[in-house]
């Protein structure tokens, strides 16, 4: 009891600083909120001495910041969430109202996203249940699935599937129709991703001693496969429970894209115009709903678990495997040196309006852009910054999430907490505190992207603890450090590390949904999420310019997935030797 009221007191603590965070904002950011909502309320009004005083004295402005917190906080417990300083309307009504089409959305998605998985993994899972697994794992079709920005997604769809074809509804939100393609836009890299992960873990499932034993009894390959997956689900439900809030708050490219009154959209419009009471109210409600969907992933783990995770005898998921060997990152590899070698020659800021928008040629193998830029050249200047700033976020990533993860009582609910928040407003409060530059994407993308690292390794580490070769080895006389050093991390590192390399072109989407939303790299800079942002308007006239960069994204990922698959449990660390003496167990 005292560990759940500690932890409790720590999640309410962190709620109660980003409300506070978000209060201060326009006074830590050195901007004047009146003049922001003035712009917001009539952008043609002249921001005269007297109209900006009547704004401050309408929303007691000069009373500072603190203030209008206590009153907000006041009101908050007779269920009052204040009013909007843009509509002059009750702010719970409009939050609540965007809350429930996000979460029909996210009910969609979340369809979409598991069918997705349960694809990826069918091999698998038809492999396991016939004991013919030979090794390898889901194509590089998911993993070029996963790598696709979902603004770019959401936009091919409502072009083609809503605009050209003519099948299905592309604006608005009006009914069960109009929730197909935003759906399919933020289920299918989200069920990509989930389906890579669990395949990742179904071979040790099938590995066990109990499906061994099972399958010499001669059970049916069905049951098998059914218990396998059920043993490998309790190391995704959190990530699953990170989806569920990434999809309800941060789904606001794929909100504006296809104008849905959502509530990543709500918090994005009123971040923008500092509409404080909406803001802070939308962060509250999706910190809440982290906090829900948290809880209800660590249930679900206890009851797939059950009495063995408390008792220490589960066994461990990950066994000592050698390194697959393919050409298959080789070949990516070669290719994506290939483009960037072909276009560092040529420059990518020489104009030629003459040549606006022209289709792929000799002179022009990738086309130009809508300023006759030639988009090779974009995209391989593009690629040094690009690749190299995903790489060091990812290092950092990887290496925060791992640290965190292994103090889940300190992490989870700053997981949580950071998940729940859409990447528009971190951008902003980055920038409050770090001000604007070139790095402020940088750090708003690195201070979320460790988030789903952590909440695997706290996962696995959690299984992993109640193994029952580590229950063994701690029997034998072993401490914290050596369990942490010779058991725990050997085996939580390798798929970490896989994970935090399918992350990696996430990374790179990250940075272009900001450049996206107008708060990453500026023109003329050839980055390529601004390359996205830049061409999407000329994505039915010019698809060319929009497919060249996100071809390059996608072929990232399917090199990251791929040399993933080279990352394995080393030999040394089998499990069998945790029942032999200390001395042995820490040997070759």
């Amino acid at each position: 009891m005292r560990r759940q009221a500690g932890a409790l007191l720590w999640r309410a603590g962190i709620a109660v600083a980003l409300v506070c965070a978000i209060g201060v904002l326009p006074w830590v950011s050195h901007t004047d909120p009146a003049l922001t909502v003035l712009k917001a309320r009539s952008a043609d009004r002249d921001p005269t001495p007297e109209v900006l005083a009547d704004i401050r004295a309408q929303l007691d402005l000069d009373a500072g910041p603190f203030h209008l917190l206590g009153q907000w906080a006041g009101g908050l417990w007779h269920g009052d969430l204040g009013r909007s300083w843009l509509s002059g309307g009750e702010v719970a009504p409009e939050v609540f109202r965007a809350l429930g089409v996000s979460l029909l959305l996210m009910a969609a998605a979340l369809v979409v996203a598991f069918v997705t998985a349960a694809l990826i993994c069918a091999r698998t899972l038809r492999l396991g249940a016939r004991r013919r697994l030979d090794g390898r794992r889901a194509g590089t079709g998911s993993a070029v699935l996963a790598a696709l920005p979902e603004f770019l997604t959401a936009t091919v769809l409502a072009t083609v599937v809503g605009v050209q074809l003519g099948w299905l509804p592309a604006l608005g939100w009006y009914g069960p129709q109009w929730t197909v393609l935003p759906a399919l836009a933020l289920g299918l890299p989200a069920g990509a991703v989930l389906g890579r992960l669990l395949d990742d873990l179904l071979p040790g499932a099938f590995a066990e001693p109990w499906a061994l034993a099972a399958a010499a009894r001669g059970l049916p390959g069905r049951r098998i496969a059914r218990q396998a997956l059920r043993r490998g689900l309790p190391g995704l439900l959190p990530n699953t429970g990170l989806f569920v809030v990434g999809i309800t708050g941060g789904a606001v490219a794929v909100e504006q894209i296809f104008d849905i009154p959502g509530l990543g959209r709500t918090t994005l419009q009123a971040a923008l115009a500092q509409d404080l009471p909406v803001l802070q109210a939308g962060a509250l409600l999706l910190v809440l709903l982290a906090a829900t969907a948290s809880g209800l992933a660590r249930l679900g783990t206890r009851l797939l678990t059950g009495p063995a995770l408390r008792d220490g005898a589960l066994p461990t998921l990950h066994r000592p495997t050698p390194p697959s060997r393919t050409l298959q990152p080789l070949l990516y590899g070669g290719v994506l040196l290939g483009v960037v070698a072909l276009g560092l020659p040529r420059d990518p800021l020489a104009l030629d309006t003459g040549a606006r928008l022209q289709p792929p040629s000799t002179a022009h193998p990738f086309g130009t852009d809508a300023l006759g830029r030639d988009v090779l050249a974009r995209v391989a200047h593009g690629a040094l910054d690009t690749l190299l700033l995903a790489l060091a976020i990812g290092a950092v990533a990887l290496l925060t999430g791992v640290l965190l993860g292994l103090a889940p009582r300190l992490s989870g609910p700053l997981v949580d907490t950071v998940t729940a928040l859409p990447p528009v407003l971190v951008a902003l409060l980055v920038t409050a505190v770090a001000g604007s530059g070139s790095a402020t994407p940088a750090l708003a993308v690195a201070t979320v992207a460790w988030a789903p690292l952590a909440a695997h390794t706290s996962a696995l580490l959690r299984q992993e603890r109640a193994a029952l070769h580590l229950t063994a080895t701690r029997a034998l006389g072993a401490g914290r450090g050596h369990l942490l050093r010779y058991e725990l991390l050997p085996a939580v590192l390798p798929p970490v590390t896989r994970h935090a390399l399918l992350r990696l072109p996430g990374i790179a989407l990250a940075l272009a949904s900001l450049a996206f939303l107008g708060l990453g790299a500026q023109p003329p800079s050839p980055e390529w999420g601004l390359l996205l942002a830049e061409n999407q308007p000329y994505a039915e006239r010019a698809p060319w310019a929009v497919l060249a960069p996100a071809a390059v994204l996608a072929l990232l990922g399917a090199l990251a997935v791929t040399a993933a698959g080279g990352i394995r449990l080393p030999k040394w660390r089998a499990p069998e030797a945790a029942a032999r003496p200390k001395e042995l167990a820490v040997t070759s």
